[in-house]
């Protein structure tokens, strides 16, 4: 499993509207600006955030984005699968119930089960919330997950 810049990127869009989080709606040129990531790229994150309801969004002179529940409520997976689609590490642990013809006699589908089980509880169990804070502590947004 890799994780693509889009992934990264939107984990840090997030971050960044966690962090500053007034109420009011946040300019994609701010985000923009504060992260270093192009207007053009983020308008190809923005969407895949908005169709998984993670953002509200207004148009016009005071428009722009926020997050649409408490950050508390994102974590680093959900947010992750929103942008990437499956973070599953091989095609044959992506289905439940798995279909995969050669179920029943693969001597390696529980090395596969088990690290798609590692990979999903480990980002689930980290909010966007606790990022945020770290961020705040931290003073900047210098990540490494």
């Amino acid at each position: 499993m890799k994780i693509s810049t889009k992934g990264r990127y939107a984990l840090r869009v997030m971050i960044d509207l966690a962090v500053h989080d007034t109420g009011e709606f946040i300019s994609l040129r701010n985000v923009s600006k504060r992260q270093e990531i192009t207007i053009k790229y983020l308008e190809q994150i923005i969407p895949l955030l908005n169709r998984a309801g993670f953002l509200r969004s207004t148009r016009g002179k005071d428009g722009g984005y926020r997050l649409a529940m408490p950050a508390k409520d994102y974590t680093v997976g959900g947010i992750l699968r929103a942008v990437e689609g499956s973070l599953a590490p091989v095609v044959c642990v992506e289905d439940e119930p798995n279909r995969c013809p050669k179920r029943a006699d693969c001597s390696t589908l529980h090395v596969w089960a088990g690290l798609d089980r590692v990979i999903n509880e480990y980002l689930d169990g980290i909010t966007l919330d606790e990022l945020a804070e770290r961020d705040k502590s931290l003073g900047g947004f210098d990540y490494s997950i």
